[in-house]
């Protein structure tokens, strides 16, 4: 067993996943990742995380090399953005089987790892449609609400066993999936800046450092079971639009 902290998180090849790599790598962590892609770390697996056999494979060889693991990062997820009435059922199973399944494929695999250690601590990146409602997407907000329950549910289940669960949810984040949306014309920047009281999209480093807030034992290791929103204040904000806007408008005398 080594004695360095060991951070697994999937996704890692771009946008939010690469960022909490290389914020978790410059805390010390050792790093294993799982991606569709190669990623440079220093354990990296090309798997698909909706795979049994990729994540049980994956967390052999973690457990293999390190004989610990400390933090994992269920970051890897799609988005798919299509009337409820236009999506097929292959459409709906492919989202809630990355977003969904591989979660729990991963938290069933490497949480039998932490519960025999007695400790470790899950971060599932979910999303404001994990909480709200946003049309045209009901198979990635089902599988994202999906991923808020999974994380209560083993918070309350593990939290005793010295393993804690929680998640962190964006908001829209300006990464390589943004841009794709915004490419199909699903929405523009002032949709969403329109709506945050902060007036901006999140950057892939917000939601890295909340990551490692609830990471880090030492600075909230009695957080167990929070669904973190990290979003400028969207899910908080219940004005209109002329409202929020005119507040933002709002000269300080």
């Amino acid at each position: 067993m080594t004695g360095e902290r060991v951070a697994v998180v999937t996704g890692a090849a771009q946008g939010i996943g690469r960022r909490v790599a290389e914020v978790l790598g410059a805390e010390g962590y050792a790093l294993a990742v799982m991606d569709q892609q190669p990623v440079a770390a220093d354990l990296a697996v090309v798997g698909d995380v909706s795979a049994e056999a990729d994540v049980i494979a994956f967390a052999a060889a973690v457990d293999e090399r390190f004989g610990r693991v400390d933090v994992v990062v269920n970051n890897a997820g799609i988005a798919f953005i299509t009337p409820l009435e236009e999506t097929t059922l292959d459409d709906w199973r492919r989202v809630i089987d990355v977003n969904l399944t591989g979660p729990f494929l991963l938290c069933r695999e490497f949480g039998r790892l932490m519960l025999a250690a007695g400790a470790g601590t899950i971060v599932n990146i979910a999303s404001v449609a994990g909480l709200r409602g946003v049309v045209d997407r009901a198979a990635y907000n089902a599988s994202k609400h999906g991923l808020v329950g999974l994380t209560r549910t083993l918070a309350a289940e593990w939290g005793g066993r010295g393993v804690r669960v929680n998640a962190v949810c964006p908001g829209w984040v300006k990464t390589e999936m943004d841009e794709a949306s915004q490419a199909e014309g699903a929405y523009g920047d002032g949709d969403i800046t329109d709506h945050v009281p902060q007036g901006r999209f999140a950057t892939p480093d917000d939601i890295a450092q909340a990551v490692a807030f609830l990471a880090d034992p030492a600075r909230s290791g009695f957080v167990n079971g929070e669904a973190l929103s990290v979003d400028g204040g969207w899910n908080a904000d219940g004005s209109w639009q002329a409202l929020r806007l005119s507040a933002r408008a709002r000269l300080v005398h």
